[in-house]
């Protein structure tokens, strides 16, 4: 168990030298951010003009709290919307990882290109994203308490079985049918790995969002005491603190997962990472 901590320890390691390396590849998830919120906006604005909200709330309690069928449609769109930006950046993300894990200095352009070359399946795999958490959406909305019980622990499964599913659609260009079978396949190899290496990368950022944290409460504290003009700054600094701990934490991740999947595809050792460590981490997973 220890020597299992301190693998996941080391695998944190290499993935921030990793980062720290090509600094450029927290674009991805820095862009990856911003369309998401445009997505966001795309759908809040019209619903907030377009929708008369007090009419809705009565007809969800006139009928047990179930929303209508439009509001499923809508909840697909959005679904399949922000997959699709949010996987199509982890693709160009998980491209460039992989190059610099084989020796050449990776571009964006080079994560761009490839992305672009994917969205085939990129578009698939969005669409049956989306269908997933409609799906749970219906059963949640099915029995108040139980439904939300079933759909929590579906949608825990899923995210476990597609967990290596973003570097199979780079690599491997199969359907999403195929690339949910590849993830499952590779994850029997490597889940212990993935597990403790993510458990790792938890601990590292949980130390670096302390000090936004402290940022932000003493902001707030400025301003209750009325000290406007520095208690507004430090509240700035806490919000560019909490998106750039969001873009590092999520370039980590994707860095860490395709570094995982290299080794656990064909045992090729990525660059940056410790030879030992990979060896007598998968040698005991397997």
């Amino acid at each position: 168990m220890f020597e299992r901590i301190s693998n996941g320890f080391s695998l944190a390691g290499s993935t921030w030298r990793v980062l720290a390396r090509d600094k450029h590849l927290l674009v991805f998830p820095l862009i990856s951010g911003f369309l998401f919120l445009l997505v966001v906006l795309s759908f809040v604005v019209p619903l907030a003009t377009l929708v008369d909200w007090n009419k809705f709330n009565q007809q969800l309690q006139a009928n047990n709290n179930k929303p209508p069928v439009w509001t499923y449609a809508v909840a697909f769109g959005f679904y399949f919307s922000t997959y699709f930006v949010i996987v199509f950046c982890n693709c160009a993300l998980v491209s460039c990882a992989l190059l610099r894990f084989n020796g050449e200095t990776p571009r964006l352009s080079d994560g761009f290109k490839l992305a672009m070359s994917r969205l085939p399946q990129i578009f698939a795999w969005a669409l049956v994203s989306a269908t997933v958490g409609v799906l749970l959406k219906v059963i949640e909305s099915a029995h108040e308490k139980v439904g939300e019980i079933v759909a929590s622990l579906l949608g825990t499964a899923w995210s476990v079985m597609t967990f290596f599913v973003v570097p199979v659609l780079v690599v491997e260009k199969v359907g999403p049918v195929a690339a949910v079978g590849r993830s499952l396949s590779i994850l029997r190899r490597a889940w212990g790995e993935a597990f403790v290496g993510n458990m790792g990368l938890n601990f590292i950022m949980f130390l670096l969002f302390i000090p936004v944290i402290i940022l932000f409460v003493v902001g707030v504290l400025l301003l209750a005491k009325g000290m406007m003009v520095p208690g507004i700054a430090l509240m700035v600094v806490a919000g560019i603190g909490f998106l750039m701990h969001m873009a590092v934490s999520s370039a980590l991740h994707t860095i860490l997962l395709a570094a995982l999947y290299q080794y656990a595809q064909d045992g090729r050792v990525p660059e940056g990472f410790d030879s030992g460590t990979m060896t007598g981490a998968f040698g005991r997973a397997s």
